[in-house]
């Protein structure tokens, strides 16, 4: 009987040893990694410049864009976005009374087309243990762009510099939230309106004679173009 019972056992183990085997020998599986993103914001902007000097979000106006990154790696990105914002400012808002120019009010729309360099502080991605991987980062951007102003005035291009500070959150392993602070450097002074443009005669500085302005965005992305990771190299 009990030579029996020895038997059963020693065939049930027998069963069982290669499927254990199969189950340490499976690859485990890792999530997909791209190579690009699409994506949309909404927010708020802001102006500062001769009609306000001090407040970012004074007199908010709304703002979004759509954006393309490449995405490099887990540690930085190149960003195309493609931004639309309101601005407004009204010279009775300031204490000072700038030099024959009358107290008025003005808005106007600005487009523009930026390109970024953005570095995460954090390798950021889902799954990939070994890389440090986590699904929260903050982040740096700065870049070069082109805009266009247009007010009561007219229109008026010009080159602009970008910057920015923001956070990212992956959803999932494709989907993406972010949430950024950006500000603008117009090297014009028109973007507000020509009856501001360089109030305090200041023909010598064309750093000095430029309008700004500022962004609160909220985003989300959508990633995809999968990378070679069968063949062990970045493309």
């Amino acid at each position: 009987m009990h030579a029996l019972k020895a038997l059963l056992i020693s065939v049930a183990l027998a069963a069982l040893m290669p499927t254990a085997a199969m189950s340490q020998d499976a690859p485990v599986t890792q999530p997909e990694t791209y190579k690009f993103s699409l994506g949309a914001s909404l927010g708020m902007t802001g102006y500062i410049g001769d009609a306000n000097e001090t407040s970012l979000f004074g007199r908010p106006g709304f703002g979004g864009n759509l954006s393309f990154r490449y995405l490099a790696n887990t540690r930085w990105a190149l960003h195309a976005l493609l931004n639309v914002g309101t601005l407004s400012g009204s010279t009775k808002d300031m204490e000072n009374v700038l030099p024959a120019v009358e107290a008025f009010d003005f808005s106007s729309t600005v487009y523009d087309l930026q390109c970024r360099y953005e570095l995460n502080f954090f390798n950021y991605g889902i799954g990939e243990n070994y890389k440090r991987l986590m699904r929260f980062t903050p982040y740096i951007a700065a870049g070069l762009g082109v805009s266009m102003a247009s007010n009561g005035s007219g229109t008026v291009a010009a080159l602009s510099l970008p910057v920015a500070f923001g956070l990212k959150y992956k959803l999932k392993e494709r989907l993406n939230l972010g949430l950024e602070f950006s500000m603008t450097k117009l090297f014009t002074d028109k973007a507000d309106d020509d009856r501001l443009s360089d109030p305090y005669q200041i023909k010598s500085s064309f750093l000095k004679n430029t309008d700004w302005y500022s962004a609160l965005m909220v985003s989300i992305s959508y990633e995809f173009g999968k990378r070679c990771v069968a063949c062990h190299r970045q493309d």
